[in-house]
């Protein structure tokens, strides 16, 4: 059988732990088949970080209400000898019918803030558990490591050259979305560029220089054959390559060039002393593009420092978020049959029943605090969680295009207190927890016989 290299869309059913099958048996078997409220959220900040770039959630909402399990896939779990074939049936037959509500694409959020919460039956609930984490945790990883990389090049583009050091196919096309909402100018990924309108941006390779008989050559043909585009400059000596490249420039005026790009070396010297001939020699209008294991902190010193660069290119720093790689996001039960539900264990703990955030500004249009509360509660500030799906049916209205989530998202992040934005500052933003929202963890702490001591500490009961 050949092996297949991306999920087909009509297996997504099957991206499931397998405790999530066996659950929903279970609940099937037992007739457990009231309205359960899941939180998606996490609880702690990665190292680094002051806040995450949501990401994925409303995506993976039309997901939800597209999922099905088709004979194939009924076969497939029929194989492993742990279902009924009544439980199967009610696979064969699965529609999501419930609601979801989330964040915009490219929201700013922090802990406890849900990016998305679920109410649904139970079985229908729980079933989308790993999809959505899956989704979710991947396109806001690599969002929020986009965003700071943004917020350091202060307005000069940033572009994705990660996919061959990815985690996968599947990651390296869907991080292109997650990059354009974060703000990025390109990406050098051409399947990534033509699925989710990123622009397509690329240079060449050393072993174009190294095929041909000589570095000049090389960049010549290049030069004529693509008009306006960047020639990699440092195979061998940039300087030199450079002032030749001026030369050959000189004999033909009509060559147009659109900039150069630096892989190696000192890239801050390197890029003043070429910026110096190039401009002497008169060609101002050609940028210098650099690269070569550049992150957020490398670009920062390069900006600060005046190099005068125009543009990055960044790949395995971006690609695999190296730095912070993974958010510890929870899909918690936090309501079942009008009921508070909630996880009391150590260091875990989660807030109970449907919520909502409100994110206030300051007069000059800067976040200033938010609210978490209730879901039918009132605060100062915008309500952010707003609904997705509705009964099973995606509303295509509420969610917005890839550009426009792109610019709200750089709207958001320009609006966050200049500190959050920073590389080397750590604070913490102000989110406050509504009192109905302590009540209602309470009732629920009471009915689990837990009892807080005037110590801060809790005793079972």
């Amino acid at each position: 059988m050949p092996q297949e290299t991306l999920v087909r869309e009509e297996d997504l059913g099957l991206l499931v732990d397998l405790y999530e099958l066996t659950m929903i048996q279970a609940y099937w078997a037992e007739g457990m088949n009231e309205t359960a409220s899941f939180s998606l959220f996490f609880r702690t900040l990665p190292p680094g970080r002051n806040y995450m770039l949501a990401c994925g959630q409303q995506h993976v909402a039309r997901l939800a209400t597209q999922l099905r399990f088709g004979e194939r896939q009924i076969d497939k779990l029929r194989s492993l000898g742990l279902f009924e074939e009544d439980f199967l049936e009610w696979l064969a037959g699965f529609r999501f019918s419930g609601d979801i509500h989330a964040v915009q694409e490219g929201t700013p959020l922090f802990p406890q803030e849900p990016l998305l919460e679920i109410e649904a039956p139970i079985a229908e609930a729980q079933l989308l558990e790993s999809l959505v984490m899956n989704y979710v945790h991947l396109e806001t990883v690599l969002a929020s490591k986009a965003s700071r990389l943004v917020n350091a090049a202060q307005g000069r583009g940033v572009v994705d050259f990660g996919m061959r050091r990815m985690h996968g196919i599947d990651a390296a096309v869907r991080g292109v979305r997650a990059y354009h909402i974060a703000g990025l100018a390109g990406t050098s990924n051409v399947l990534g560029s033509v699925t989710y309108g990123l622009d397509a941006q690329g240079t060449m390779a050393h072993s174009y220089v190294q095929a041909h008989g000589n570095e000049d050559e090389a960049l010549l043909a290049f030069a004529r054959r693509y008009p306006g585009t960047t020639l990699l400059v440092d195979t061998y000596d940039t300087v030199a390559a450079v002032k030749r490249l001026i030369e050959r420039m000189a004999e033909a005026p009509s060559l147009d060039i659109g900039a150069i790009r630096l892989d190696s070396g000192d890239l801050e010297q390197l890029a003043k002393t070429c910026r110096r001939l190039l401009d002497e020699a008169g060609h101002q209008s050609i940028k210098i593009i650099a690269s070569g294991g550049l992150n957020e902190h490398s670009i920062r010193e390069l900006v600060v420092n005046g190099a005068p660069i125009d543009g990055f290119g960044v790949g395995t720093s971006l690609g695999a978020s190296s730095d912070s790689p993974c958010l510890e996001l929870a899909y918690k039960l936090t309501e079942y049959a009008d009921e508070p539900r909630l996880k009391h264990s150590p260091g875990k703990h989660s807030l109970p029943g449907r919520k909502q955030i409100y994110r206030e500004q300051t007069a000059d249009g800067r976040y200033h605090c938010d609210h978490l509360t209730l879901r039918d509660e009132q605060a100062p500030g915008t309500a952010l969680l707003r609904p997705i799906v509705t009964k099973g049916d995606f509303q295509e209205a509420a969610m917005a295009s890839p550009d426009a989530a792109r610019h709200a998202s750089l709207d958001s992040v320009s609006r966050l207190p200049p500190e959050l934005r920073s590389l080397v500052e750590t604070r913490t933003y102000n989110v406050t927890i509504s009192d109905k929202l302590h009540e209602r963890r309470r009732l629920a702490e009471s009915r689990l016989g837990v009892i807080q001591r005037q110590d801060g500490g809790e005793t079972e009961v």
